[in-house]
């Protein structure tokens, strides 16, 4: 993330990191940390990048200035619940990603066969109006990301794309199948998540 110069003119925006549900649910982890940070009191673009067992995501957002505090109340900013800093508060206009692999009970899908895999766009709760995730580009990798195939992806609802995995044979994806999902919404905001074994096939 980009390091913002000291300033006395400074808002406070609040992250709550939920190491985007996909990370949840791949790594069987619980909960997530709550990041707060200062940034310049101008508006700025940023980039903001985290890594969980493999699963890499990079965010790049636009942080526009808080002239109010913007923050829920289950998600309160740092500075309100551990400490005195008062000045304006709001969640970050991050894209997260949830995935629906569609996987049997032993997590495998079928060699050989289409897979879909549903991905749904979300932020976190805010008291003004979200963006709209306007497009989602899938790639999938079956040796461990060192090469990349473009998947189909349709808009199947709000926020909601299917992705459609054209699965090789099991001795063609001995690491399993890995995916790369790129998404971008009505802010220009994007996120990057890449997911080198997102299941194994049977």
């Amino acid at each position: 993330m980009n390091t913002p110069v000291p300033s006395t003119r400074r808002r406070r925006g609040a992250l709550l990191l939920l190491a985007a549900a996909a990370m949840v649910a791949l790594s069987g982890c619980k909960g997530g940390d709550l990041v707060s940070y200062d940034l310049p009191a101008k508006s700025a673009r940023y980039t903001f990048e985290t890594q969980t067992n493999d699963v890499k995501t990079v965010w790049q957002y636009t942080s526009a200035t808080a002239t109010k505090n913007d923050a829920p109340t289950q998600s309160p900013c740092i500075g309100e619940s551990v400490g005195s800093n008062e000045a304006a508060c709001r969640p970050e206009p991050l894209i997260f990603l949830r995935y629906d692999f569609g996987l049997a009970l032993d997590n495998t899908a079928k060699a050989g066969e289409n897979h879909e895999v549903t991905i749904v766009g979300y932020y976190q709760q805010r008291l003004t109006d979200l963006p709209k995730v306007t497009s989602l580009k899938a790639e999938t990798t079956f040796d461990g990301g060192s090469t990349w195939y473009p998947a189909t992806t349709k808009a199947t609802g709000k926020n909601t794309f299917t992705t459609t995995v054209k699965n090789p044979r099991r001795d063609q994806a001995a690491q399993g199948v890995g995916l790369r999902i790129s998404a971008t919404d009505s802010q220009s905001n994007t996120v990057r998540q890449t997911i080198p074994t997102a299941y194994t096939l049977r």
